[in-house]
């Protein structure tokens, strides 16, 4: 590592002021900062608060807390493409062609979003003269997760580059956009290239399509709601017939916790979101009370449409909107985004109910949109503001009157 540092210290002349490459010293610092620690302080008087965290080290965190999700979704993408072509039905038979097949679909997407997106953070730099964020290290990660499989990686780029202009850039940056930048990508995907991210056969790879005779890669939210339509049966039983042919009990309520079914590469697995979940608890990283009450608010909601059942879909059990679609993901890690979710202790609890309650409600009343989770969370997030302002001036209200007594 000698080697490396000296050779940035010789270089690093450069780009600072006076050098000949003074305009690109945000691009030189942010390869600095990424290999080494940074050497300067927050100021030089006065009192110095020290910490092990900073903005790096918990993007790194949420990133890492995403990894089961992501290999999972890689050796899914190979399971699923497998049953869909008439492979074994095995979850851990042909484990290396699987990964290996998952791979090579997803990791591209990875470093497409990344490419895309990284391009636009340092032209910005460049441009405000300001040093290259963090941020884009967690939503380069993101986008991928939240995309099936057989995205084209030209629109995986427009899409993120899209986010971070219209969602990030024009707010300010890191740490001043309105929107979840990840989510923002997928909305932009779902309503410019509806063929891509929705329909039958997305969210499963065929590779020879002419070779597939007669499959059906609808998810267990396509399938509920088709249920729901018919009503010949319930939705429990349409799930555990569905698909029986490919995988036993292919949208059994433990396959769907689990994960192994067709779906968004990182969004299908309720159980790796929940370890994630664990990882940014753990770490103070992520708020548990945004998770629980939007966990809560599903339930509840789901509840709520028991009661007023008027079709099979809204009977559903309320259980089976946690593992269903990307609910658990996008709660773990996307309503929990400390920019855009709300900021005071009560108005997380009521953030994270609304979310839970409109993802339900959006599902079981949208017929174009059995999904919800993305729309709930866009929606939460202009939102957010608002249920801050209202909480903090009932306490201001309350500590005054508490005052004049």
């Amino acid at each position: 590592m000698k080697f490396l540092r000296d050779l940035m210290d010789k270089q690093k002349p450069l780009f600072q002021k006076g050098g000949k490459l003074e305009n690109l010293y945000y691009l030189f610092e942010a390869g600095e900062t990424f290999l080494f620690s940074p050497n300067h302080t927050t100021g030089i008087k006065g009192a110095q608060v020290k910490d092990a965290i900073d903005l790096k080290r918990m993007m790194i965190t949420v990133v890492i807390a995403m990894i089961p999700c992501l290999l999972f979704g890689m050796y899914n993408t190979g399971h699923q493409h497998l049953l869909a072509t008439g492979g074994t039905a095995g979850l851990w038979e042909n484990f290396g062609e699987k990964l290996g097949t998952g791979a090579l679909l997803v990791l591209p997407i990875v470093i497409v979003a990344y490419a895309a997106g990284g391009l636009v953070e340092a032209i910005f730099a460049v441009i405000r003269k300001h040093p290259i964020n963090e941020g884009f290290l967690v939503t380069g990660m993101l986008i991928p997760l939240v995309v099936p499989a057989t995205t084209p990686l030209w629109q995986v780029a427009l899409a993120t580059v899209f986010a971070v202009v219209i969602a990030k850039e024009v707010f300010g940056g890191t740490g001043m956009n309105v929107l979840n930048v990840a989510m923002t990508a997928r909305a932009f995907l779902y309503f410019a290239y509806p063929a891509q991210i929705s329909g039958d056969q997305v969210w499963t790879y065929l590779g020879d399509a002419a070779a597939v005779d007669g499959f059906s890669g609808a998810t267990a939210l396509s399938v509920a709601y088709t249920a729901g339509v018919e009503g010949t049966q319930t939705v429990v039983q349409a799930l555990a017939a569905h698909n029986t042919a490919l995988g036993a009990d292919l949208f059994s309520f433990g396959n769907m916790f689990i994960g192994w079914i067709p779906g968004s590469i990182g969004e299908t697995s309720t159980l790796m979101a929940l370890v994630g979940a664990l990882i940014l608890i753990a770490t103070g990283v992520a708020s548990w009370k945004i998770i629980v009450s939007g966990f809560a608010g599903a339930y509840i909601m789901g509840a709520v449409m028991n009661l007023l059942a008027v079709n099979e879909y809204m009977a559903m059990p309320p259980q089976y909107h946690w593992v269903m679609g990307g609910l658990a993901f996008g709660i773990v890690f996307m309503a929990t985004d400390p920019v855009s979710a709300a900021q005071t202790e009560t108005g997380k609890w009521i953030y994270g109910l609304l979310i839970g309650f409109l993802t339900v409600i959006i599902r079981v009343t949208n017929p174009a949109y059995p999904e919800g989770i993305m729309l709930a969370v866009l929606f939460m997030n202009v939102f957010a503001p608002l249920i801050d302002y209202y909480v903090v001036k009932a306490n201001k209200t309350r500590r005054l009157q508490r005052a004049t007594v």
